[in-house]
């Protein structure tokens, strides 16, 4: 069973939890920002989930990136950064929806896979 680290805007945590039990259906062992979710400061919870990122025996990353105050799939400073970090440690990193415009040069370079809405297109064999 691989595991999936989800990132993604506290203001979208139902969506986040909606994901996860998704993904558990079908076979994977999700792991959550929970210190986030529990109202760590953020410090904390960064460095914690950044754990789990760096953590070899998890290989995918994948950021919930929904829309947000009116923004399509919006990717905020620390999912951004989490991105960066999961690149760095060699992970498949993929968007629930499409790529975040302003970032667009760097997701596409650091080889991050949109899977606009399909989650069944997660392959966890790529690494």
């Amino acid at each position: 069973m691989q595991n999936i680290i989800l990132c993604g805007s506290m203001k979208v945590k139902d969506k986040i939890i909606e994901i996860k039990n998704t993904l558990e259906k079908s076979g994977y062992h999700v792991l959550l920002p929970e210190e986030c979710m529990k109202g760590f400061p953020k410090e904390i919870a960064s460095r914690a989930h950044f754990k789990r990122i760096e953590d070899p025996n998890n290989k995918i990353v994948l950021v919930v990136n929904t829309a947000k105050n009116g923004i399509e799939n919006y990717i905020g400073p620390n999912s951004f950064a989490e991105i960066a970090f999961a690149f760095y440690f060699n992970k498949n990193i993929y968007l629930l929806n499409d790529y975040y415009e302003p970032y667009l040069d760097e997701l596409l370079s650091w080889k991050v896979t949109p899977l606009k809405g399909n989650l069944k297109k997660i392959n966890d064999n790529k690494i």
